[in-house]
């Protein structure tokens, strides 16, 4: 289901691709133009991703009218298993393929290739009311989040906290998020104490952490941004000091280790279907504009670099 912060992306996603399309941005050239191509392209995966997917989705389709791009958002984990069953033509990620799905994907005669499209910065969020909690050590995450913790109020979080019941929200487990946060805060993927409300629908975590004086949650930092009037981010000291989420500290890896990639997995197959090949010709191409234009952090000259030549690799390989 499409959540708050999605519905107002969408809301002005074709403004966005009519501006993007104005400075040079349309795929006329290397979609093949005018309409030219039909079909269908199907991507699931990421609540994270989605927004940046959708607004090339929409921008390539005003654009190319014949085709027909269509964006979920079931979780990283979710949309591998609809991938690997060969149901979609690309999967969003928050996080990298597992082993597991990997092999799944191999015994159905499925491959496929790791493209990153963007950068995060994983941000925890509390409510506005909250004061106190402006920067959080990695112990003290752990020592709320972990599968054994008994933390049940803010003030036994560091002496000091205000006797404030904790309210807790988090990512579903499907969710590539869930396995990245659980992974770099509790040191293993998946070990987490299960007394939270987990989601998808990053919206139902931006309501319960507004909702609740004690509300701690943590989602991507687009989605940070959409809301920030409602919720305050959280800095992070992960030994070096506090640092707050950001373009700039995502970027330069100051802000560790909650900065992660964002990745997108195209069908090796797919690929051999022009407009499938088209939509990622033009994804690929314009990938920063699209990131800046869904409010994501971009991708660095050397990241941008590593896109393309992993995309010409991928592209060589459905040619072969």
């Amino acid at each position: 289901m499409m959540n708050t912060c999605k519905a107002a992306l969408a809301a002005t996603i074709f403004t966005s691709a009519l501006a993007l399309a104005a400075c040079g941005g349309g795929s006329g050239g290397d979609s093949g133009g005018g309409g030219a191509l039909s079909g269908a392209v199907r991507i699931d995966g990421s609540s994270t991703v989605y927004p940046l997917t959708a607004l090339a989705a929409e921008d390539f389709m005003a654009e190319n009218p014949g085709v027909q791009v269509t964006v979920a958002s079931s979780g990283t984990g979710g949309g591998f298993e609809k991938f690997c069953r060969g149901e979609t033509d690309a999967n969003d990620a928050s996080r990298a393929i597992k082993d597991e799905e990997k092999a799944a994907c191999e015994a159905a005669g499925i491959g496929s290739g790791q493209l990153e499209i963007a950068v995060d910065a994983l941000t925890v969020v509390v409510n506005k009311e909250n004061t106190w909690a402006t920067c959080l050590t990695l112990d003290e995450l752990a020592a709320i989040w972990s599968p054994d913790s008994t933390v049940t109020n803010w003030s036994e979080v560091r002496s000091g906290f205000p006797d404030v019941p904790l309210a807790l929200f988090g990512a579903g487990t499907d969710s590539g998020t869930f396995d990245y946060f659980t992974d770099v805060v509790n040191g293993e993927e998946g070990a987490s104490r299960t007394d939270f409300t987990p989601t998808e629908d990053d919206n139902v975590t931006v309501q319960g952490v507004s909702g609740s004086p004690g509300g701690l949650g943590y989602f991507g930092f687009t989605y940070f941004q959409e809301n920030s009037d409602k919720i305050s981010a959280v800095e992070i000291d992960s030994g070096a000091g506090c640092v707050a989420p950001s373009v700039a500290t995502a970027q330069d890896g100051t802000y560790t280790p909650l900065a992660r990639p964002l990745f997108i997995y195209p069908s090796v197959n797919s690929l051999k279907q022009p407009q499938v090949k088209a939509f990622f010709d033009y994804y690929v191409a314009y990938s920063a504009s699209l990131a800046e234009g869904a409010l994501f952090i971009p991708l660095n000259a050397e990241q941008s670099a590593k896109l393309q030549a992993d995309y010409d690799a991928l592209v060589s390989q459905a040619g072969s």
